[in-house]
């Protein structure tokens, strides 16, 4: 059975996730900051780090579990057009979609987000 969310229940996502997605790309970076320091290996700036865990992070648990911590906390989950799961393809093509800046500008014009909309 599908059911759609609700925008609050899509903002508490994104909070939630955002929040684990910085704190994780912070802990890399520092990380990557220590081989810096002490093993002269080139800098790489954080906002990578940051646009790198964006992606890996939503494909690997959506890939995975089917859902982000997020959608953990208000249990939900992604879901295809069928509303069944979806495959790798379309949730790769999905997390990259969340790093264009207009994502949550669709909410209004179509009651999804565009990465829910082209995936």
């Amino acid at each position: 059975m599908k059911n759609n969310v609700g925008v609050g229940t899509r903002v508490l996502n994104f909070i939630i996730d955002t929040l684990a997605i910085f704190i994780l790309s912070m802990l890399l970076h520092r990380f990557h900051r220590f081989y810096v320091f002490y093993y002269d290996t080139p800098f790489v700036k954080y906002y990578w780090f940051f646009y790198g865990t964006i992606v890996l992070y939503y494909f690997t648990w959506e890939l995975l579990t089917g859902r982000t911590l997020g959608k953990l906390v208000t249990l939900t989950r992604v879901a295809g057009v069928n509303g069944l799961r979806p495959k790798a393809l379309p949730l790769l093509w999905r997390s990259i979609l969340r790093l264009t800046l207009i994502d949550a500008f669709f909410i209004p014009l179509w009651g999804m987000p565009l990465h829910d909309k082209l995936s």
